[in-house]
């Protein structure tokens, strides 16, 4: 961490100095943030399924999952599963327990966007397919989820938008990411303005890329309306 004499660099000297530590911390929020996304989707879908299941207990432990998550903030839950867990014997590097927190977090919010994405296809989508002799799965699989997605887009945008920010919360773990080089460096300088707004600068990029290739999609998925 190259603190030393970055003061009398002044501002710009010092972002020069600091920016390949910044690549490195944003890119380790991604991998952190795209690893999330794609377990919080597997995860999402599960529950989403089990809240529409005809089997009570089902719907039970999936509107409790939801309910439990949702409604807890994840600073919290990233305390239980990084702190809380060693006092079961259960010890986690900072990398693994950021992904487990982040996928458990985002899993709930995305299982409601795909749950409200199911619902809003006309049961009679459904009913029809069943009437071919498709199975409940083999009509999710091929008729409605193809339809129900493209409406999942632009919130599940959003909520990958709203992790990949969330996933400044990790720094607190010691986790080797954008926040936590911040954090270090301004400390170190007593300059925060200078690196916590250079910090928002990366994540104020990331986030555009994030919705620019959102928007994109959702214009593609149109096209083959």
């Amino acid at each position: 961490m190259p603190r030393a004499g970055l003061v009398e660099l002044g501002f710009w000297g010092a972002i020069q100095r600091v920016t390949p530590i910044y690549v490195q911390g944003a890119l380790t929020t991604l991998q952190v943030t795209a690893v999330a996304v794609v377990l919080g989707l597997v995860v999402g879908l599960i529950v989403a399924l089990m809240k529409l299941s005809r089997v009570e207990i089902l719907r039970r432990v999936g509107s409790f999952y939801t309910w439990i998550i949702r409604g807890t903030p994840l600073l919290v839950q990233i305390y239980i599963i990084y702190f809380g867990l060693v006092q079961y014997g259960v010890v986690l590097d900072p990398f693994p327990a950021a992904v487990i927190a982040l996928t458990v977090n985002s899993g709930a919010y995305l299982a409601e966007i795909i749950r409200a994405g199911i619902e809003s296809i006309p049961k009679g989508q459904m009913e029809a397919a069943r009437s071919l002799g498709m199975s409940y799965g083999q009509a999710m699989r091929r008729v409605i989820l193809p339809q129900a997605y493209r409406r999942m887009i632009p919130p599940m945008v959003n909520e990958f938008v709203t992790l990949l920010k969330d996933s400044s919360l990790v720094s607190i773990i010691s986790m080797e990411e954008l926040m936590l080089y911040s954090r270090q460096l301004a400390n170190a300088t007593a300059r925060g303005m200078w690196f916590f707004g250079y910090a928002a600068f990366y994540y104020l990029v990331m986030t555009t890329l994030f919705t620019t290739l959102g928007s994109w999609l959702e214009r593609k998925l149109k096209d083959y309306e």
